[in-house]
C-alpha cells in the first residue's frame, strides 16, 4: 500500500518546526479515517503521494479524459420533440414555467448532472508580520486585508478618519455629516463617542444627539437642529436634566432621571435604549463559527481567511473544513516545505457544475462597508437583540448580502479559478449608497452630490484589482464575471469597463422606452454621469443579464397562514394596488416624475380614495382598490385580490415579490422593463403585461379572462412562489443560530419546511444553462468535464 503514515512523517527531511510535524501528522490521520469511511474502494494511501516528476497539472479536469464528441458519439435527441411546449409556450422544469428552450435544455440536460472531481487549492501563502494582529490574512494571494483604520502590507499603518469636516467661527464642527461629533470622535472608524470625563465614555453619541434643537413657532413643525452648537445638557449630571452620557440605564427604565428622546442607540454591536448591552454584530455569514466579528468586519481564527472565515488554509483542521469542501481526498506532497516556506495542498472534491469563483477583494468593498456603519440597519438583511436573536429587517436592498452569503457558502463555490465557470465580485452597492456621505472620507464633493457616480467609482477600482491581481478577467474580457447592482436603477451606473459582463439587479430597464435616468431622487440619478466613465450601455440587457426578487422579511405568520395558496373563491377584488400615488395625494410624493407617471395614472382611472380635491378615479369600481392609504393588514389584502398591480417606484419596487408571495396573479405595467425572471421564466403563465398607454383599458382587458385561464395563473402562481424567497439564507442564519445558542425560531421552523427551488437554485439553474448556451462560449474552446451527455456539452467544448 506503498508508505505507512509514520513514514511519510519520519523519513522527510523537512525544514519547519515540530508544532508543524504535528499538525501534518494529524491531518493525515484524519483524512486516512475519512477516506477509509468515506471512500472504502478507493486506493488507500497512494493518493497522499504525488507522482514523482509528473507534469500533471493540478486542474482535476485536466487529468480526466477529454469529451471526444467523435469518440463518445451519442444519438442525438430532440428535445423539442421530447419536451412540448405547453399552450403558453412554456415547458415545465422542477414546477417552474420556462421560455421553451431553455425549460427544454433544463429537462434534458440539467436533470442529469452528475459530479466531477475538482482539485480545490488549499492556500499556504503567508502574509507580513501576520498583519499584525490587525487585519486578516488571505493565504492564497499573501496579502493582508486591514480592520478600519489600518493599512500596508503588513497593517502596520495607521489612518486617521476624521468625524468633521474642517471647522470655522461660524460653523465649529463644520459642515453637517452623518458622523458630526462634539464628543470624542474614533479616527479608526470616523465614529462619535461620549468620551473621558462622563460615566460611561464607550456610548454612542450620534449625529444629533450632541446638538441644540431649535424650536419650531409653528405648531406640527418638526424642530431643526443647530449643527454649531453643542447641547451641554447631555453630558450633564443633574437628574432633572435632559441627559446622556452620566445616564444610568437602571435609572432612566425606573424614570428616576430624564434623557433626552433624540438620543438612542443607533451603532451596530450595541442593545438597549442607552446602548448597555452588547450584541453580536453583522458580518457576512457570522464569520461561519471561525472567527469573531467586530462591527461587521471578520476576524478570523488561526489558519482561516475569506470575508467571512470560511477559506481553510493549510494549517487549518480537516474536521472543521466546510461541507462545500467535504468529503475530501487530500494530496499531500513529499516535500511540504519548498526553500523553507509552505506550499499550497490539492484537496479533491466532487462538485456539479456550475462553478463560482468568488474574489476576496480588498475590504474596502465589502468589510469595511460593514464595519464602520452609523446605523445598524443599513444594507444588512438582519441585526441581534439583547439576546443575540436574529431579527429580519425589511430592508429592500438586503438580497445582495443574502446571495452573497448563500454563495460563499454554496457546493457550487470553488476555489480553484481554472475550474469556474462564473465569477463572482463582490461590491456591496447597498452599502456604499447608504453610507455616501457618512463621513469625509466617503464624501460625495467630487462627485458633485451623486451616489450613482461615487458607486460608478467603487466597481471600477474592483475592476482595476481584478483585472492587475487575477488573470481570469481577460480570457473573456469579463464576459463570465457576475456583478450584482441592488440599488434603484440597478446597473444603470455600471462603468463601461464591466458591461460586458453579467449584471444581477432589481430593475430590469432595457432603456427601449424609458432611456434616461427615471428616479426622482436626484442624488441617484446618473444622466450626468460622463461618457467618458459610463459609456452608452442600456441598464439592462436581457441576452446576457439576470432580475432577481428583492429581499422580503421571512415571515414565519404569513407562511402558517398560508395567503399564497387561498383559492379563487376566496379573492374577492379584482385589482388591487396600495401605495404612493403621486402629488395628488396628500403625503403623496411630490415629483411628477416619481414612478415615471405611471401610479398617477393609475390613480387618475382607478383611484378609490378621494385625492387632494375630493375626487375618484374616472373608473372606479366597488371590486378596484388602488389606494394610497396605509392598509392594515396588507398582505390579506394581496390575498383577497384575483390581480395585483406591479409598478414602478423611484426604479424598481418590491410589489412583484408582494403580488406572489401572497399568491395574486401580478400586473406588469412598466414598459421595456424587465421583472425578476422574466427573461428565463415564460411571465405568460402566471401574469399579465400591460402596456403604459393602455391604462384606461386595465379593467376591461383583466374582465376578459375567463375562469379557466385565471385559475391556470393562479396556479402557476402558487408553484413559483417560493422562487421569490432567499431560503436558503434564512437557513443558514437558522443552523448558526441553533449551533452557537440552540436556538429554533418560529421562522427557522417554517422556512426549514419549504421545499421548492428558492432563489438561489434558480441563480444556478440559470448560471447552468448559461453555461452551456451563452453563444459567446460557443467561441472558447475548453477540454473540461462537465457532468453532463456529450450532446448538452458538445457546443461549449468544441464550438459552434
Amino acid at each position: 500500500m506503498g508508505r505507512d503514515l509514520p513514514d511519510l512523517v519520519s523519513i522527510q527531511k523537512w525544514k519547519r518546526s515540530w508544532f508543524f510535524v504535528a499538525t501534518v501528522a494529524s491531518i493525515l490521520a484524519l483524512v486516512s479515517v475519512i477516506h477509509l469511511f468515506l471512500f472504502p474502494l478507493a486506493p488507500s494511501f497512494n493518493y497522499f503521494k504525488l507522482q514523482q516528476n509528473s507534469c500533471l497539472p493540478t486542474n482535476s479536469s485536466a487529468e480526466l479524459p477529454s469529451t471526444d464528441v467523435s469518440k463518445n458519439f451519442e444519438p442525438a435527441i430532440d428535445l423539442k420533440h421530447q419536451f412540448p411546449s405547453d399552450l403558453h409556450g412554456a415547458v415545465v422544469y422542477r414546477g417552474a414555467p420556462w421560455k421553451a428552450e431553455i425549460g427544454r435544455w433544463l429537462a434534458g440536460c440539467d436533470s442529469v448532472t452528475k459530479k466531477i472531481n475538482v482539485t480545490e487549492i488549499i492556500a499556504a501563502s503567508v502574509c507580513k508580520n501576520d498583519c499584525s494582529g490587525q487585519g486578516v490574512c488571505n493565504w492564497e494571494s499573501g496579502q493582508c486585508r486591514c480592520f478600519h483604520g489600518y493599512a500596508g502590507d503588513g497593517c502596520a499603518e495607521r489612518i486617521q478618519f476624521e468625524c468633521n469636516y474642517p471647522g470655522s467661527p461660524d460653523h465649529p464642527f463644520g459642515r453637517w455629516v452623518v458622523s458630526i461629533c462634539p464628543a470624542n470622535c474614533d479616527k479608526t472608524k470616523a465614529m462619535c463617542f461620549c468620551g473621558e470625563g462622563t460615566k460611561y465614555p464607550d456610548r454612542p453619541l450620534a449625529e444629533a444627539c450632541g446638538f441644540q434643537f431649535i424650536p419650531s413657532s409653528e405648531p406640527g413643525v418638526p424642530k431643526r437642529i443647530d449643527w454649531a452648537k453643542v447641547d451641554p445638557d447631555v453630558f450633564t449630571t443633574n437628574s432633572s436634566k435632559e441627559g446622556w452620557c452620566n445616564v444610568d440605564p437602571a435609572e432612566a427604565y425606573a424614570h428616576k432621571v430624564k434623557f433626552k428622546a433624540e438620543c438612542d442607540c443607533k451603532y451596530d454591536g450595541l442593545w438597549g435604549h442607552f446602548c448597555e448591552v452588547p450584541v453580536q454584530s453583522t458580518c457576512i455569514n457570522q464569520c461561519s463559527l471561525h472567527g469573531h466579528c467586530r462591527g461587521g468586519f471578520c476576524q478570523c481564527d488561526n489558519g482561516w481567511y475569506g470575508v467571512d472565515c470560511s477559506i481553510p488554509s493549510v494549517t487549518s483542521s480537516i474536521r472543521e473544513w466546510p461541507s462545500w469542501l467535504r468529503p475530501a481526498q487530500v494530496d499531500v506532497p513529499e516535500n511540504l516545505h519548498f526553500e523553507g516556506r509552505k506550499i499550497n495542498l490539492n484537496a479533491s472534491v466532487e462538485k456539479k457544475r456550475p462553478l463560482i469563483y468568488v474574489y476576496d477583494l480588498p475590504p474596502e468593498f465589502n468589510s469595511l462597508l460593514l464595519e464602520g456603519r452609523h446605523f445598524k440597519l443599513e444594507c444588512v438583511n438582519r441585526i441581534y437583540d439583547g439576546s443575540n436573536a436574529t431579527i429580519w429587517t425589511d430592508q429592500l436592498y438586503g438580497a445582495q448580502i443574502a446571495l452573497y452569503e448563500s454563495i460563499l457558502a454554496s457546493p457550487h463555490r470553488t476555489l480553484n479559478g481554472e475550474e469556474a465557470d462564473f465569477f463572482f465580485v463582490p461590491v456591496l452597492d447597498s452599502c456604499i449608497i447608504t453610507r455616501a456621505d457618512d463621513a469625509p472620507h466617503l464624501s460625495l464633493q467630487e462627485h458633485r452630490g451623486l451616489r450613482s457616480s461615487l458607486t460608478l467609482e467603487y466597481y471600477k477600482k474592483a475592476h482595476d484589482h481584478i483585472v492587475e491581481q487575477y488573470p481570469y478577467w481577460n480570457r473573456s474580457s469579463g464576459r463570465d464575471h457576475i456583478w450584482f447592482f441592488s440599488w434603484d436603477e440597478g446597473a444603470c451606473y455600471a462603468p463601461k469597463e464591466i458591461w460586458d459582463s453579467m449584471m444581477l439587479v432589481h430593475w430590469g430597464n432595457t432603456n427601449l422606452k424609458h432611456n434616461h435616468s427615471t428616479t426622482a431622487y436626484w442624488g441617484d440619478n446618473w444622466d450626468k454621469i460622463h461618457p467618458n466613465r459610463r459609456g452608452n450601455h442600456s441598464c439592462f440587457d436581457p441576452d446576457k443579464d439576470l432580475v432577481l426578487p428583492a429581499w422580503k422579511v421571512p415571515d414565519a405568520g404569513a407562511l402558517t397562514s398560508k395567503l399564497w395558496d387561498r383559492p379563487r373563491e376566496m379573492r374577492k377584488t379584482m385589482f388591487y394596488f396600495n401605495g404612493n400615488l403621486g402629488p395628488a395625494y396628500p403625503k403623496g410624493r411630490p415629483e411628477d416624475s416619481y414612478s415615471m407617471g405611471i401610479r398617477q395614472k393609475l390613480a387618475a382611472e382607478f383611484g378609490s380614495t378621494p385625492d387632494k380635491n375630493g375626487h375618484l378615479g374616472r373608473q372606479h369600481a366597488e371590486d378596484v382598490i388602488v389606494t394610497p392609504l396605509r392598509s392594515g393588514n396588507y398582505h390579506l389584502d394581496l390575498a383577497s385580490s384575483i390581480f395585483c398591480g406591479v409598478l414602478p417606484g423611484d426604479g424598481w419596487s418590491g410589489r412583484m415579490e408582494d403580488s406572489i408571495l401572497q399568491g395574486c396573479i401580478p400586473v406588469v405595467i412598466q414598459d421595456g422593463i424587465f421583472l425578476p425572471y422574466e427573461n428565463f421564466l415564460n411571465y405568460d403563465s402566471f401574469a399579465v403585461r400591460i402596456s403604459e398607454d393602455e391604462i384606461p383599458n386595465l379593467i376591461q382587458i383583466l374582465r376578459g379572462f375567463n375562469d379557466t385561464e385565471i385559475k391556470l395563473k393562479l396556479e402557476n402562481v402558487q408553484k413559483i412562489w417560493q422562487r421569490f424567497l432567499y431560503r436558503g439564507s434564512v437557513l443558514l442564519e437558522a443552523e448558526r443560530q441553533k449551533t452557537t445558542v440552540g436556538r429554533v425560531d418560529d421562522w427557522a421552523v417554517e422556512f426549514s419546511n419549504l421545499i421548492e427551488d428558492d432563489v438561489f437554485t434558480t441563480f444556478i439553474q440559470v448560471l447552468h444553462y448559461k453555461l452551456h448556451n451563452d453563444p459567446w462560449r460557443q467561441q472558447v474552446h475548453l477540454n473540461k468535464e462537465y457532468g453532463l451527455p456529450t450532446r448538452c456539452v458538445a457546443s461549449t467544448n468544441y464550438g459552434a
